[in-house]
């Protein structure tokens, strides 16, 4: 029998209904998770953060880099021209949080291809300039022990600007970077809306990914909210191919949070949780 999935409560989605992410930390450990993970922690000091995720049993597993000027439509900067030195200054930040924190990982966000730009023309001088910011935050990671994440977000629904879509396209690029601490982050919601052959891809990826995401898809609620994707089907294939990292849960609650975890807590049940039965 494989191993269990390790399941991590994204807190940028799960527990809307509670304001900050000390309210939201405190009732995904009450939900039964041990791990938790977030986008963006910044709006909080790191020692009330890692305070607080201490006093809910969580341990954090990954947050992202800061996501730029917002305000002017930036989603992550790893791949903008003329915004490494605010890519860098943004990486330091995401080190300084994951090293409170005790976070191992952290989402290296490539971001948007410009307003007005050809997107052709630009798609070479971006892969330029993320090649460049990876082998750079690759060595500051390393210094801290710490690994660091692309991940391929749907330019279909989601975020048509974005600059790394595929996993075709991520893989090639930690192939040219080369450095054993960048990893792949597959999230299934954006592989089945770009590339579906999720059975082929999670195959031929898995030895290169670090950390996966769920939703369902095209609605991108819970697991077993209707949709394409047959999630007791895909988490059989992940422990069978050995996966050993943890799963985030990365989706919009359909309704109540903690009455849309009966997936998980089946899940559990069926595979044996150190909560169950406590």
């Amino acid at each position: 029998m494989m191993a269990p999935l390790r399941f991590s409560a994204n807190l940028s989605w799960l527990f809307p209904e509670l304001p900050g992410l000390l309210a939201r930390l405190r009732a995904a450990g009450s939900a039964g998770f041990e791990a938790a993970e977030v986008a963006w922690p910044y709006s909080e000091p790191p020692e009330a953060l890692a305070r607080a995720a201490r006093e809910a049993g969580l341990r954090l597993v990954l947050i992202n880099t800061p996501p730029g000027d917002q305000e002017k439509g930036e989603m992550g900067l790893g791949a903008v021209p003329g915004r490494q030195a605010a890519f860098r200054e943004g990486l330091e930040q995401a080190v300084r949080y994951a090293k409170a924190l005790g976070c191992p990982r952290i989402h290296l966000m490539a971001g948007r291809v410009p307003q007005g730009a050809d997107p052709a023309a630009i798609k070479a001088e971006m892969e330029t300039v993320f090649l460049e910011n990876l082998r750079h935050a690759a060595g500051v990671l390393a210094q801290e022990d710490l690994v660091g994440l692309l991940e391929p977000i749907n330019t279909r629904i989601t975020d048509p600007q974005y600059f790394l879509d595929t996993p075709q396209q991520a893989a090639a690029i930690l192939q040219k970077v080369g450095r054993p601490n960048l990893q792949l982050q597959m999230d299934i919601f954006h592989w089945q809306i770009m590339d579906g052959n999720l059975t082929g891809n999670i195959r031929e990826f898995l030895p290169i990914v670090g950390h996966v995401q769920v939703a369902q898809v095209p609605g991108r609620g819970e697991p077993s909210s209707p949709g394409e994707l047959n999630f007791p089907y895909l988490f059989q294939l992940l422990e069978d191919e050995g996966y050993k990292g943890f799963v985030g849960c990365e989706y919009r609650p359909q309704g109540d949070t903690v009455e849309g975890l009966s997936w998980l807590r089946s899940y559990w049940d069926r595979r044996g949780h150190p909560e169950a039965g406590q």
